[in-house]
């Protein structure tokens, strides 16, 4: 999920040691497999599939379900045949949203989406509703205590890091998609450790929500991205401090 920043990477680092693992295992191995299958199995030559590789490493993902899922997207495994679709939609509040699904079955997961959004008060929008919102950037993700902000700047300016930004204990670096794996080369070969790194959508402007509207868009999203076949979840909305607070924030 991508909203709020402070709640979206608070979710990010949470991710992968509650309940939820065993759907994010599945999210990262459909991801992998689709790289594979749109760019070929081998990493060095598909940017794809290094990403997703890299953001599979992120959530732990075990190393032969990586290779299982790069051979079921080359086709020297079978697998089922899977398509990627993007819907675009609003929440509570006017919020606007993208979510990216991978699915076997169409009509099921339109049928499912349109389902979440509606209990939730949102609802399904033509497609470029919302697209228009959003800006896909790289995003790296260091802890405060292992790096400084200008070490980060020092190493990344030349690989086209575009923004560093402080996000509590962590620093955010921003990238254009384009220059994504030229930062993340100039990170490792540096020597500095990044939490996660993924490309993602970072909302232009965003919606303040108050703390009905806040529960309500955190519900719907908790929902989609427990859905099997929703890999991603965009919103352009800002959580209220009083609510970040009562989650733990």
């Amino acid at each position: 999920m991508s909203g709020h920043s402070k709640w979206a990477n608070i979710r990010l680092r949470k991710g992968a040691q509650d309940a939820k693992r065993g759907k994010l295992f599945t999210k990262a191995a459909k991801e992998v497999m689709l790289a594979a299958k749109s760019g070929g199995g081998d990493p060095a030559s598909n940017a794809r599939l290094r990403t997703a590789i890299t953001a599979a490493k992120a959530v732990n993902l075990p190393k032969d379900k990586i290779e299982t899922a790069i051979k079921k997207g080359t086709g020297e495994l079978t697998a089922e045949v899977l398509d990627e679709i993007t819907y675009e939609g609003y929440g509570p509040g006017g919020v606007a949203l993208v979510i990216e699904a991978v699915t076997d079955n169409k009509n099921r997961t339109v049928a499912e989406v349109r389902h979440i959004l509606a209990k939730h008060g949102g609802q399904l929008g033509e497609t470029g509703s919302v697209g228009w919102i959003f800006d896909k950037k790289g995003i790296f993700s260091f802890p405060k205590s292992a790096v400084t902000e200008d070490r980060l700047m020092e190493v990344g300016l030349e690989a086209g890091v575009e923004d560093v930004v402080d996000d509590d204990d962590y620093w955010e670096v921003r990238t254009a998609p384009a220059d994504f794996e030229a930062a993340q080369a100039a990170f490792e070969a540096s020597g500095l450790s990044f939490e996660s790194a993924k490309i993602d959508m970072i909302a232009k402007t965003t919606v303040p929500l108050d703390d009905e509207a806040g529960r309500k868009i955190v519900k719907m999203v908790d929902l989609l991205e427990d859905n099997d076949d929703v890999q991603n979840v965009y919103g352009n909305f800002e959580l209220p401090e009083s609510l970040l607070e009562e989650m733990g924030a």
